[in-house]
């Protein structure tokens, strides 16, 4: 009861705070989640209607990956996957509440997870950035190889007609005019052992993808999203290996082209970074996780930049979008109070949305 009664008048605390915010249009009030499987469609369609709606969100950013029956590539998808009929059922539910939505498929890092590799790289090894790292039976970090999630090798000559013909199916799926590409937490790239791509220079190799999926998009009037992490240069800043990059990538911020989107995210501490990418000639969103009082600060910062920039820097400073890193049905039990309560009842994914983006 002291847990409930402590968590209400911290949320009532943050709703007054964000209130007291300068008032301004921010141009993306984004949600960004793993999409659906098909048996929580119902409820996830619901949660559009009832909490994304009024909250004006909008932007909905569903992380597809292989959760979708491709047609082009009937070998990549999940076993459990999004029918098109489904996936048009999300399209007109965000039609109807003018919230644009945008599909994510990871590309370049995050094709393989804890001790399994992810559909690509399981149906073509040949696209294995570093195929002499052997999946482990037992996952755990550190470990002698240095993996965390494998790559694809954006030099190897095939990956990308593959790769995009799901990129093209899943965007007239949608029918969207963006794409997240993800693109984080890039660790393998630019190997020595790579007969492609070993000794090159991996901010080149980093921005020469952005640079491929960015002109293939942009053939079809589409815009790339990227997560911003690479971007940064976590020995400088003391952001470190995951929120930014310890393996040269960051002077990529330099190469990449200036009409991306780039979604910066840090979850434990308010940092600056938004203005680093505004003075870089990128357009920036925001990203929080599961920290309250660091999204709700993250937020005034946010208006702070837009209000005391001048006319060139202001377009730049986008907006917020909440990210949920677990699947959709797991966060639904967890926002409705279905799941068991956390050992922290403040910090969670529910409690910052609510935080970030109020309902009145």
């Amino acid at each position: 009861m002291k847990k409930c009664f402590s968590l209400l008048v911290f949320l009532c605390c943050i709703s007054v705070f964000v209130e007291a915010l300068p008032k301004d249009t921010l141009p993306v009030r984004g949600f960004c989640i793993a999409a659906p499987r098909p048996h929580d469609l119902p409820a996830f369609l619901k949660f559009i209607r009832e909490e994304l709606a009024p909250r004006q969100i909008n932007t909905l950013v569903l992380r597809v990956d292989f959760n979708y029956q491709y047609t082009s590539h009937k070998e990549l998808r999940d076993p459990d996957a999004l029918s098109r009929k489904q996936v048009k059922e999300l399209v007109q539910a965000c039609r109807q509440y003018k919230m644009k939505i945008i599909p994510q498929i990871n590309l370049l890092g995050h094709q393989s997870w804890a001790g399994a590799t992810t559909n690509l790289l399981r149906v073509y090894p040949d696209f294995d950035e570093t195929p002499w790292v052997k999946m482990p039976a037992k996952y755990e970090w550190p470990n002698a190889d240095g993996l965390y999630c494998k790559s694809y090798c954006p030099q190897h000559p095939g990956v990308h007609k593959i790769v995009f013909e799901l990129v093209d199916e899943i965007c007239e799926a949608f029918e969207t005019d963006a794409f997240h590409a993800g693109m984080d937490e890039v660790f393998y790239l630019g190997e020595d052992k790579c007969p492609r791509c070993g000794g090159k220079d991996k901010a080149g190799l980093f921005a020469g993808e952005v640079w491929t999926i960015r002109n293939h998009l942009s053939e079809k009037g589409r815009m790339l999203w990227i997560w911003g992490d690479r971007l940064l240069d976590g020995k400088t800043t003391g952001l470190g290996m995951w929120e930014a990059s310890m393996n040269n990538t960051h002077r990529a911020v330099d190469m990449v082209p200036k009409d991306i989107m780039v979604c910066d995210w840090h979850y434990e501490n308010p940092d600056k970074t938004p203005v680093y990418f505004a003075m870089k000639g990128l357009q920036v969103i925001t990203c929080p996780w599961n920290r309250p009082a660091v999204a709700t600060q993250q937020l005034q910062d946010m208006y702070g930049f837009r209000q005391s920039a001048n006319k060139e820097l202001k377009p730049r400073y986008q907006g917020m979008m909440q990210t949920i890193w677990s699947d959709a049905g797991r966060f639904l039990d967890e926002f409705y109070g279905r799941s068991k309560p956390q050992k922290d009842s403040v910090n969670t994914s529910a409690n910052c949305f609510r935080a970030v983006f109020s309902n009145q």
